[in-house]
């Protein structure tokens, strides 16, 4: 008999990324129809990952030998949430120890320049997680500042500029570090110009106008990446909120000759959902990528929010991004200490997993709702339009590159939603639980084997919608 796999979690009833099978069959049901439409595609999907930065990587140093593991396959192993993406900071950030740089204060030549301060801790989680990822593991770079004798305010944190003399050393800092991580084996793929350029912060920050980023990179970062052999490193601009992403994309891109250098541009979630502007970008820029870069729980807005309410911020997020056109998604960081940090401004939060300030790890709600969709929703696998009848649940669809349908539903209401999922007129009939998200999982096998109506694919080409 030809089953759909679902995958639930419910908390309420203790279940998580629990496995079962319902049968798939013709559909009758006009009242509780959830569709996915096969030859409608959207965007391809690069991966999904989180920031391994020096506080995560902290904490996991004052794991025993065996709860380290216990983190590093949560992520990137197969019985975990299979991230194949991670996202690393250039010199320090807020969730860092404290602030530094890979150079001595002064130097105008970079030729103090040293990762060091990246072998104690960084460096011997990196290789454990890519031996977990077969090597299958990409990884993006950010700055949160320049260092401090670059920058207009004389330090690095509390925003200030990066000085009109000093872009050319610090394009060069960019190549420095990418080559001494690959020296390490650890390989750059993208890189984002700044994070939160319009952010000034108590911690790591610098401030970037719109022409201003659009200048370094068209006049400094880009020539300085070709000149070292390194034009294939994609290059992702604004690396910030989403509500002013298409603004601030068209001014970037109003820079003569930027746009061709740009990759794709990276957005936060710390100003709300603005999924519209998401699909603003996709319509004005299609060439360009769409990463979702950082989101995470902050103390300073949401501690006393409940595990509930925090997971369901994440896959509702992930859930909007993913149909509004990105192609990547990062969490902020994979381990947190117990109270959020370490941090050395003390701007805490929460994370999917965090110590338990008895020697072991917790596992958030929040981890086994990003699991519906990193554990499923595979490199290369392609959004497919869907269309829901409820406004009570929250919808998204893939095919992988397998053929395999994926599937995303969460119910954020109070009350069970019945709903029948159809495709070509056959699927399956199933409740989604209060406060629960389910994943259903089915191959093009099933129509092969019970439909004589099954539409056979599409060989033309069609625009994404």
């Amino acid at each position: 008999m030809n089953k759909m796999k679902v995958i639930t979690t419910d908390a309420s009833k203790n279940l998580f990324w629990q496995e079962t099978e319902t049968e798939f069959a013709m559909q009758t049901d006009c009242m509780h129809v959830v569709n996915v439409f096969p030859e409608l595609k959207g965007q391809q999907i690069e991966g999904f990952g989180g920031a391994v930065t020096e506080a995560s990587v902290y904490s996991a140093s004052k794991l025993a030998a065996d709860k380290r593991e216990e983190v590093l396959k949560g992520y990137y192993g197969e019985e975990g949430l299979r991230y194949n993406l991670a996202r690393v900071h250039i010199h320090s950030c807020d969730f860092a120890l404290g602030n530094y740089t890979y150079v001595e204060e002064g130097d105008k030549n970079l030729s103090s320049f040293d990762v060091a301060h990246d072998r104690e801790y960084l460096f011997p989680f990196l290789k454990e997680a890519m031996v977990l990822c077969d090597g299958n593991l990409d990884f993006l770079a950010s700055p949160w500042s320049p260092p401090a004798y670059m920058k207009t305010n004389g330090e690095m944190n509390h925003g200030g500029k990066l000085k009109a003399e000093y872009a050319p050393l610090w394009a060069a800092y960019y190549v420095k570090f990418i080559k001494a991580y690959a020296e390490e084996g650890i390989h750059i793929s993208y890189i984002t110009v700044q994070n939160e350029p319009m952010a000034v912060q108590t911690w790591d920050s610098c401030i970037y106008e719109a022409a201003e980023e659009g200048t370094f990179v068209k006049n400094y970062l880009a020539p300085a990446l070709k000149d070292a052999g390194l034009s294939h490193i994609q290059i992702f601009v604004w690396d910030h909120n989403k509500e002013e992403v298409y603004d601030r994309a068209k001014a970037t891109f109003d820079v003569e000759g930027v746009r061709e250098e740009v990759a794709g541009i990276a957005v936060h979630w710390y100003t709300g959902d603005h999924f519209d502007a998401l699909r603003a970008v996709k319509q004005a820029f299609p060439e360009k990528k769409l990463f979702f870069t950082e989101g995470c729980v902050e103390y300073s807005r949401f501690a006393d929010s409940g595990e509930t309410q925090k997971a369901e911020m994440y896959a509702h997020d992930i859930l909007g991004n993913l149909k509004a056109g990105v192609e990547a998604y990062f969490d902020w960081n994979i381990l947190l200490d117990e109270k959020g940090g370490p941090n050395h401004v003390g701007n805490f939060c929460a994370a999917p997993m965090m110590l338990d300030g008895k020697g072991g790890v917790e596992k958030r709600l929040t981890y086994y709702y990003i699991g519906h969709f990193s554990r499923y929703i595979k490199k290369g696998a392609v959004q497919l339009m869907t269309s829901t009848y409820t406004d009570k649940i929250e919808t998204v669809a893939f095919v992988n590159p397998d053929g395999e349908r994926v599937v995303v539903i969460l119910n954020k209401s109070s009350e069970p939603v019945e709903i029948t999922l159809r495709e070509c007129g056959m699927g399956t009939n199933t409740v989604v639980m209060a406060h629960s998200i389910v994943t259903l999982c089915y191959t093009k096998q099933i129509f092969d084997d019970l439909s004589p109506f099954f539409i056979k694919k599409n060989t033309k080409k069609t625009t994404p919608f």
